[in-house]
């Protein structure tokens, strides 16, 4: 079997796929496997250049994960690699820009793969602005509301902005860029945007890092814009009971209420597709500027 266009080296074999990832729902590693390899034509575009961060579960979900950033040891020589700077040193990620790398960090027990908001070679440039909405309590009307807020804030910036589930608590926003800006010119509008959801709505939003500080509130992360800061990748897999998916979704499923958190799952992906496509299939071909959106929040008159 060749890669996702149909000719390329052979796919790595998955070792051990009868083990058991997710204990609850008897999901192995053979099926994780599987749902990779299915899904790699719709993922592998949100993926390519991007440094990937591993988030590995050797013995299931049961038991305690790592995260793994640095490849530079015992890995195959064809996986593609990105070395990026870090204090005091470097760090050597994987890039998945095929199936037969996709399939490799699934045989590794990689349940989700988290992505940097920038791609090679523009490293310094980021892509994409991302939303994170992090609620403290289950309150699907208050959740609902905060993530089309983010929406509508950004259309008043005459900002496209494309959505899906996190596959946890929330709901990740996406703004597709065109690469013009930095790191840090994207991660302050991102966080003055964040500061004006919460001016507009305090009782139910907040920026406050600390848990503790947050209380009922639900949390405008918008830390995922900064450097080597990464995001579950689109169509991820997350290591929670029924293996939910980081899934795209579209804005009028929103609207309804018809998506949750973490309703998609990895055995209901298929269905799902069939059904409604793919509603990120045009994001990455979206790039907007953000120097106009930034500027205009910048006049705004703040309290």
């Amino acid at each position: 079997m060749g890669d996702e266009s149909g000719g390329g080296p052979l796919l790595p074999a998955i070792t051990h796929p009868d083990k058991v990832l997710f204990p609850a729902d008897g999901i192995t590693k053979g099926e994780l496997a599987a749902y990779y390899d299915a899904v790699a034509p719709l993922m592998l575009p949100h993926l390519r250049g991007r440094p990937v961060t591993m988030e590995r579960f050797p013995s299931g979900i049961g038991a305690k994960g790592f995260m793994q950033k640095d490849v530079s040891k015992g890995f195959p020589p064809w996986l593609e690699r990105v070395e990026v700077p870090k204090k005091g040193g470097s760090v050597r990620h994987p890039l998945v820009g095929d199936r037969r790398s996709l399939l490799w960090i699934a045989n590794q027990n990689c349940i989700t793969p988290h992505v940097w908001p920038s791609r090679v070679p523009e490293l310094f440039h980021p892509d994409v602005c991302v939303f994170d909405l992090d609620p403290a309590e289950d309150e699907p009307d208050v959740l609902r509301a905060a993530v089309l807020a983010v929406r509508d804030l950004l259309d008043e910036l005459g900002l496209r902005s494309w959505v899906k589930t996190s596959g946890s608590k929330g709901f990740h926003v996406v703004v597709p860029l065109d690469g013009a800006l930095g790191f840090d010119e994207v991660a302050a509008f991102a966080h003055l945007a964040g500061r004006t959801l919460v001016q507009r709505d305090p009782l139910h939003l907040t920026q406050e890092f600390m848990k503790a500080d947050r209380g009922r509130r639900i949390y405008v992360d918008t830390g995922r814009n900064g450097y080597s800061a990464t995001f579950a990748a689109a169509y991820a897999v997350r290591p929670k009971p029924g293996a939910p998916l980081s899934a795209p979704c579209t804005w009028e499923e929103v609207e309804r209420g018809a998506i949750g958190p973490r309703t998609i799952g990895l055995r209901t992906i298929a269905a799902r597709i069939a059904a409604v496509g793919d509603p990120w299939s045009d994001l990455p071909r979206r790039g907007q500027s953000l120097r106009r959106a930034a500027a205009r929040l910048e006049s705004r008159p703040r309290s």
